[in-house]
């Protein structure tokens, strides 16, 4: 036999069931594009796809965002807002501009990592900057997201094609080793770097970037 506080935590449970499917299936009978507005209307976080249960956009992440989108505007674009993460993707040419207002402005100090993402398909290669910081201690567990693309050789000759970005050692001093690392390992050319040269590959290396979709390992 179920109790009142149980009767009350199934209907509780039906009703929630009920105003999800009635959202799910209203985004269900519209584009991706009218979907995402339907959804940030009402405040909730669209990336990237419509959520079954949606949460609420963070309020303090959402004002950092905010923050960014008032000073870069079409330059840069928001690609989600969550708890503790943000993720902007900018131009190359305006990468250095946006990196140093997350520093000065949003007081990202220093870069964790710097990864690649190889796009044979649409031949390019994207560069993802995580940013944290130390100083700030509302940031302290925070991870600001900033990415950009360059375009991919399909046979590449790195340092020397247009697989090419600005660097952003200047701005954060700890991207040294992580840039030198993409260079080698997608051919992600970091213009401005001080030492851009292999950092863990062995010197007499003649193949295409490992960290490449069309690598191969010979003999297999």
């Amino acid at each position: 036999m179920n109790s009142g506080t149980e009767k009350d935590e199934v209907k509780d449970t039906a009703e929630a069931h009920s105003t999800n499917s009635e959202n799910t299936s209203r985004s269900d009978s519209m584009s991706k594009d009218e979907a995402k507005k339907f959804y940030e209307e009402k405040g909730l976080d669209l990336s990237p796809d419509v959520p079954v249960k949606p949460k609420p956009i963070p309020v303090f992440e959402k004002s950092l965002a905010d923050k960014i989108s008032s000073k870069f505007g079409n330059k840069i674009h928001v690609d989600y807002v969550r708890a503790d993460r943000i993720r902007v993707t900018t131009k190359r040419e305006d990468i250095v501009d946006v990196a140093k207002f997350i520093r000065d402005e949003l007081k990202y100090d220093h870069a964790e990592s710097v990864s690649g993402v190889d796009y044979p398909d649409s031949s390019e290669i994207e560069v993802v900057y995580h940013l944290g910081s130390y100083t700030d201690e509302k940031l302290g567990r925070q991870i600001f997201a900033l990415a950009t693309r360059v375009p991919r050789e399909d046979v590449p000759n790195p340092g020397s094609d247009g697989t090419r970005t600005p660097s952003l050692r200047d701005v954060f001093y700890s991207v040294e080793f992580h840039e030198r690392e993409c260079f080698e390992m997608f051919g992600v050319y970091f213009e401005g770097h001080p030492d851009m040269r292999r950092l863990l590959l062995p010197e007499d290396w003649a193949d295409i970037p490992p960290f490449r979709k069309d690598f191969k390992i010979k003999g297999r």
